[in-house]
């Protein structure tokens, strides 16, 4: 199964039968000096191939276990890369929040560096989408810059619409993130074709939604769709929250199997970028339903 997830999309280790938790059994384990094959009990002889298998050097000093623990991915990997990814979103976040104002004087200078933030941020995480390798050079570039976008409008939000949300925005999307955790864990969410195929379609219907809402809303229909107030824009944003966890979800079965099938551990990083980019939409989108909500009482 692959993920609509451009960072995940191009990995070898993307499944395509649908089945969720390990990888198939019918594989022989892996690691660098171990070959993936079909199981000979396998009849068919169809079980999947591991991408990342390679055959072992002619002359090694290491057993195969220190082998595949030097150069696979393991969760701790994905745990640390992670964490200095968001920690660097958290970090620019705050850096821009003190020194940006948004009050009467600074308040077009902030938001025009925060739109050029975002717009290097997109770019940075393209770059990177379409590259053969992670770079971390560019996910580290990608969260310092989104993180500059993230502290301009959570400051505006909290200073003209709704003070107080961002800690609120915050704390849901750590709820929202540990209880999609704990539903994959404990396999309440199967990841499968189906859910894929459904989170997809979903998806691309509401990137549109809000493709023609920005359209609306630069010539002149002033609350385009109407999705940033009342509770047209609450639903929106609740159904975005929703989207967000689904897509954290396809992100732990990705990561599921890269250490499953023995990815190379510099694939940790493009986890990490997987995955912080997940929990930003998340946090949007959650400032976005909060801020409604209290602007309207």
């Amino acid at each position: 199964m692959r993920s609509s997830n451009p960072v995940f999309s191009r990995l070898g280790f993307n499944r395509d039968d649908g089945s969720h938790g390990r990888a198939d059994r019918r594989l022989q384990p892996v690691g660098a000096g171990f070959a993936a094959g079909p199981d000979l009990s396998d009849p068919s002889g169809s079980a999947p191939v591991n991408p990342y298998a390679q055959p072992a050097p002619a002359h090694s000093y290491l057993d195969k276990d220190t082998r595949a623990d030097r150069t696979t991915m393991t969760i701790d990997d994905v745990v640390v890369r992670t964490g200095i990814t968001l920690g660097t979103v958290v970090l620019t976040a705050v850096l821009s929040w003190v020194l940006l104002p948004v009050d009467s004087t600074g308040i077009g200078r902030s938001y025009g560096i925060g739109f050029a933030a975002a717009l290097v941020a997109f770019v940075l995480s393209m770059i990177q989408a379409f590259k053969r390798r992670p770079s971390p050079a560019l996910i580290l570039g990608y969260a310092a810059f989104e993180g500059v976008f993230l502290g301009v409008v959570s400051n505006a939000t909290s200073t003209w619409i709704a003070p107080g949300v961002v800690v609120q925005a915050v704390l849901g999307t750590m709820a929202v993130s540990a209880g999609v955790l704990i539903a994959y864990k404990r396999r309440w969410i199967r990841v499968t074709r189906r859910f894929y195929g459904f989170v997809l379609a979903a998806a691309t219907g509401f990137l549109l939604l809000m493709v023609v809402d920005l359209i609306f809303s630069a010539f002149g229909a002033g609350n385009g769709l109407g999705f940033h107030s009342g509770g047209l824009g609450v639903l929106f944003g609740i159904i975005g929250i929703v989207l967000g966890a689904a897509f954290l979800a396809l992100d732990f079965k990705q990561v599921e199997d890269g250490i499953a099938y023995g990815a190379p551990r510099e694939e940790s990083w493009l986890a990490a970028f997987g995955l912080t980019t997940t929990l930003v939409w998340i946090y949007l989108e959650a400032l976005r339903v909060l801020s409604i909500l209290q602007s309207d009482n």
